[in-house]
C-alpha cells in the first residue's frame, strides 16, 4: 500500500497497536511484557509515518480464545473505519488459533483495507503476501497445545500430591514461608463464622446479604483488592458492600473451610475451550484437615442439611422446610398456606397428585401449629431423658451412631456391587449385539431398539452409581460426636419455643404419617429422627410419657397426637 503525498484523511494517519500477554507468554521473558510491546510498536508505527496511535491491550488473557475485551474493541474500531493499520509484536499476539488468525489476516483485514504489520515476524502486507505466515500461525497453535498438555500433566502431579491448584479462598491467605500452605485470614474468617451463625439461626442468603451490607462489610473481591491480593475479576460493583446471594451460598457450601484441600473440582474440555465444567465427585481429590479449619466439620454438615430448604414463592420461609418427609413415598413435604385463610399454614407431600407422576396416594397434610406443639413436646421429653438418665442416653447415642454407619455402608456397598456388575454386563451385551448386527444375525432396526434400551439402562445405572458413591463418601466422612450431641440436647433443657437453630442442631428429619380416623377421632403420628440417635425409644420405666396434644381445626374436627396407633 503506497502512501501518497496528497492530503490524508484522519483514519489514514491512524494506526492501532495491539498488545497481549498471558501466563503462557511469561515463559518467553521480559521481551513479551506489555511495556516492551507498547514501546516497540509505538516506535514502529511512527517510523511508518502514522501520527495518531490507538492502543488496545489484553493483559493476562490466552491467545487461544478470540473473545478478548480489547481485541473485540479493536475489531469494532476497524469495522467503523477508525484506522488504516494494525501493528502487533508477532502473529502470536494476534492469537494462537490457526483458523481464526488466518481469517483475520487473509479475509478481514484486506476487506477493510487494513495494513497489517507483525514486527518481529517481518510481516507487512504493504509489501505483499508472506508465504510463511500460515506456517507461523500453525506453529503458534501447536505451541499453545503443547503448553496446555504440559500444564495439565503438571497440575495432575501437583493435585494428586496434595498441593492446592487454586488460590486461597476468602478467609485464607498464603503462608509466606510455604506458598502451598494456607493460613487463616482473621478478618474475613470472622465474617465467615458470622455468616454460618446467621444461616444456622434460620436466615436466608438474601437476608444475610442485607445484614452484611448494612454493617458495611466488604465483598470478598473488594476485600482482596483492598489487601493487594491478586483476584481475577471481569467487573466490579459500584457498591463495595453489595453482597450477592450466590457468594453467600458458595461460602456456606465450601468444604475447604473445614481445613480440606479439594483439587480437580472443575475441568475444561480442551485447550481451546476455557469454559470450566463441574467435575463428578469421584474425579475430585480431597485431602482432609491440611489447613487450620475456619468452621468445624459438624457445623459444615448442619449447613449442608439446611442448604436445600426453599421458601414459598412469596419469599416466606418456615423453619421446618426441608425437614419433613412422607412416611409412605419418602418425598419432601412442601410448605403452603390456605388461600382463603392465610393464617392457616401447613405442609403436604410433594409426591401427592403430581400430575402424571403421582407417586403418593395421600396428602400427609399436617398443620404448622400442630407440628410446633408436637416437636416442642418431644424435644422437652428428650432433654429430660438426657438430664435425668444421662448414662443411658449417652450409651444410646453411641450405639446408634455405630449401628447406623455400619448398616448404611453395608446396604450401599451391596447395591453398588450389584449395579457395577450390571454395568459391566451391559458393556458385554453391547458388544454382542454389535457383532450380531455386523454379521447379520439381527436387523438394524432391532439393533437400534436394543442399543437404545441398553443405553437408557446404563445411563440410569451410572447416575445411581454416582449417587451411591457420593452417599458412601458422605457416610464415612460424617462425624457422629456423642459428646457434642449430648451437650446440644442439654442446652435446651428449659426450652419454651422452637428456633431454626435448635432444629438444625437436634433433628435430622421428621416423618409425617397420614392421619387415621377411629371412632370419629382423627389421630396423626409424627416420627422424629434426631441427629446421632435416630428415633428415640424411651423405656416406659423411665416415666417420660409422650405429650398429649390436640387442636381444633377450622371445620370443628379435633386432631390428636400421642394416642397409640397401629401404623
Amino acid at each position: 500500500m503506497r502512501r501518497s503525498n496528497n492530503k490524508k484523511h484522519i483514519w489514514e494517519e491512524t494506526a492501532i497497536i495491539y498488545c497481549r500477554l498471558s501466563r503462557d507468554d511469561d515463559l518467553e521473558g521480559e521481551s513479551y511484557s506489555i511495556a516492551n510491546q507498547r514501546k516497540l510498536l509505538t516506535k514502529a508505527a511512527k517510523d511508518e509515518g502514522y501520527t495518531k496511535i490507538i492502543e488496545y491491550c489484553d493483559d493476562g488473557i490466552s491467545g487461544v480464545t478470540m473473545n478478548r475485551p480489547a481485541f473485540n474493541q479493536m475489531i469494532e474500531s476497524i469495522t467503523m473505519g477508525k484506522a488504516s493499520a494494525v501493528f502487533v509484536k508477532d502473529l502470536s499476539r494476534l492469537g494462537r488459533n490457526y483458523i481464526e488468525v488466518g481469517k483475520l489476516t487473509e479475509e478481514f483485514f484486506p476487506e477493510h483495507n487494513i495494513r497489517f504489520i507483525a514486527v518481529s515476524d517481518g510481516i507487512d502486507t504493504a509489501e505483499g503476501e508472506n508465504e510463511f505466515a500460515p506456517i507461523k500461525n500453525l506453529f503458534n497453535e501447536w505451541y499453545a497445545r503443547d503448553i496446555s498438555k504440559k500444564r495439565r500433566i503438571s497440575n495432575k502431579i501437583k493435585g494428586t500430591s496434595g498441593e492446592p491448584l487454586g488460590p486461597p479462598p476468602y478467609g485464607y491467605k498464603k503462608d509466606p514461608d510455604d506458598k502451598k500452605h494456607w493460613l487463616i485470614d482473621d478478618e474475613p474468617a470472622k465474617i465467615i463464622r458470622w455468616i454460618d451463625s446467621m444461616r444456622l439461626s434460620g436466615m436466608g442468603s438474601a437476608q444475610i446479604c442485607n445484614v452484611l451490607e448494612q454493617h458495611k462489610i466488604l465483598t470478598p473481591i473488594e476485600y482482596a483488592i483492598s489487601k493487594g491480593y491478586k483476584k481475577p475479576t471481569k467487573s466490579r460493583n459500584i457498591n463495595p458492600y453489595n453482597w450477592n446471594s450466590s457468594t453467600v451460598h458458595n461460602i456456606l457450601t465450601m468444604q475447604e473451610y473445614c481445613g480440606d484441600i479439594i483439587n480437580f473440582k472443575t475441568y475444561s474440555i480442551s485447550y481451546k475451550n476455557k469454559k470450566r465444567h463441574e467435575n463428578s465427585p469421584e474425579n475430585m481429590v480431597v485431602f482432609k484437615e491440611v489447613n487450620t479449619p475456619i468452621r468445624s466439620r459438624e457445623t459444615y454438615e448442619k449447613l449442608q442439611k439446611i442448604g436445600n430448604r426453599k421458601p414459598l414463592k412469596s419469599g416466606e420461609h418456615n423453619m421446618f422446610s426441608g425437614l419433613l418427609v412422607c412416611s409412605d413415598c419418602g418425598s419432601t413435604l412442601h410448605y403452603h398456606f390456605n388461600q382463603n385463610n392465610p393464617t392457616i399454614k401447613y405442609f403436604s407431600c410433594s409426591g401427592y397428585n403430581r400430575g402424571k407422576r403421582k407417586i403418593c396416594q395421600s396428602t400427609h397434610y399436617i398443620r404448622v401449629d400442630l407440628l410446633e406443639q408436637i416437636v416442642l413436646g418431644e424435644v422437652r421429653r428428650l432433654t429430660r431423658f438426657a438430664c435425668k438418665h444421662e448414662e443411658a442416653f449417652t450409651q444410646a447415642v453411641a450405639n446408634y451412631s455405630k449401628k447406623v454407619m455400619e448398616t448404611d455402608q453395608k446396604i450401599r456397598q451391596s447395591e453398588l456391587r450389584a449395579l457395577m456388575a450390571r454395568d459391566k454386563e451391559l458393556d458385554v451385551l453391547f458388544e454382542r449385539i454389535y457383532e450380531d448386527n455386523i454379521s447379520g444375525k439381527i436387523s438394524d432396526d432391532r439393533f437400534r431398539k436394543l442399543s437404545h434400551k441398553y443405553e437408557a439402562e446404563q445411563e440410569s445405572l451410572t447416575e445411581r452409581i454416582d449417587q451411591l458413591k457420593k452417599a458412601f463418601d458422605e457416610c464415612s466422612f460424617k462425624v457422629y460426636n456423642t459428646e457434642t450431641f449430648v451437650n446440644a440436647v442439654k442446652k435446651y433443657t428449659r426450652v419454651k419455643k422452637l428456633t431454626p437453630r435448635m432444629l438444625t442442631e437436634l433433628i435430622e428429619k421428621i416423618e409425617v404419617f397420614q392421619y387415621k380416623i377411629k371412632d370419629g377421632v382423627k389421630t396423626q403420628k409424627v416420627l422424629i429422627h434426631y441427629n446421632c440417635i435416630g428415633s428415640v425409644e424411651i423405656p416406659d420405666e423411665l416415666d417420660l410419657p409422650e405429650p398429649q396434644i390436640e387442636i381444633k381445626t377450622r371445620k370443628g374436627v379435633t386432631v390428636n397426637y400421642g394416642t397409640p396407633l397401629a401404623v
